[in-house]
């Protein structure tokens, strides 16, 4: 291989020249770009053919960002669908108690503008629990011998007669319902005025009209009230409704069923009455929705 010296003198113009040459020609360029806009195609072509490059050099950092963006956007809306279902579950169980308070202020407040209407002083009493036995129908009230609660006191609500006092304690008290097996109350048909005794059949709002001759005066839908005979139920609190009538020639008495009138099944208080009336200035506010001789029930 046959090697050659370097030149002893230099070809071609020198680095001042070039350095001078290509900085006039920038600045003629600049100028005709920024004048004339003759360099906008060129640009505009260039960029069309780097543009897919661009694309390409920048597509794994925007797929990084976008898989990012997604996956704390997922856990994002999964925290607030939780957030979400959770609050739905309050608002949904404070709307159920503001619907239980209302019906239980409604209640009261009947129960307070039964209170003259009974003639009698009452006191008000919160059902704790009601009996275990299956066979009976008794409850539990918070009131007791401390209240001034005696064993024998009528127990009522708004409608009518709920049952009475039985067993009463220091703090408490045992409420026996009618429809229990051991109660009758002696009542008085609201229509036609025919006494007789309904007596507990045992079952939940369930009544038994017993010793009634098949050839009486009474109809399905009737209402029995308290005749007031036994001392113990004012009289014209409405007990309950006659709801089946089956008559039968072979027997002397037609088998009544009645429908309780009353129930402690819808609410939770009820009023103990007393044994004295009230006085003659608070009884004049009795209104004769709860007497039984209303002329609105009385047939013709």
């Amino acid at each position: 291989m046959e090697h050659q010296p370097p030149p002893f003198f230099e070809r071609g113009p020198s680095s001042a020249a070039r350095l001078v040459f290509f900085a006039l020609l920038s600045i003629g360029l600049i100028i005709a770009d920024a004048r004339l806009k003759y360099l906008d195609v060129v640009r505009q072509s260039i960029s069309f053919v780097i543009y897919p490059l661009q694309r390409l050099a920048v597509s794994p950092v925007q797929f990084y960002h976008r898989a990012s963006d997604f996956f704390v956007a997922q856990t994002e809306l999964q925290s607030e669908n939780t957030r979400l279902a959770e609050r739905n579950l309050l608002n949904a169980a404070q709307l159920q108690r503001l619907d239980s308070l209302e019906s239980e202020n409604d209640h009261l407040r009947r129960l307070l503008d039964a209170k003259p209407r009974l003639g009698r002083s009452a006191l008000m009493a919160e059902i704790l629990y009601a009996g275990r036995d299956p066979l009976t129908r008794k409850i539990t009230v918070d009131k007791g011998a401390q209240h001034g609660v005696i064993a024998g006191r009528a127990v009522v609500d708004e409608i009518g007669v709920v049952g009475q006092v039985t067993s009463v304690l220091p703090w408490m008290a045992e409420v026996t319902l009618i429809t229990d097996k051991e109660q009758a109350v002696p009542i008085q048909i609201a229509r036609s005025g025919l006494r007789a005794i309904v007596f507990g059949s045992g079952q939940a709002n369930t009544l038994d009209l017993r010793y009634i001759p098949v050839d009486a005066d009474i109809r399905i839908g009737d209402q029995l009230v308290t005749s007031g005979l036994d001392g113990t139920y004012p009289a014209g609190l409405p007990v309950a409704v006659v709801s089946n009538i089956e008559s039968d020639a072979a027997y002397s008495f037609a088998k009544i069923t009645c429908t309780a009138s009353a129930g402690v099944s819808r609410h939770r208080q009820v009023l103990i009455l007393s044994l004295e009336p009230l006085p003659l200035d608070k009884a004049e506010g009795r209104q004769p929705s709860m007497q039984a001789n209303d002329s609105s029930t009385k047939g013709p």
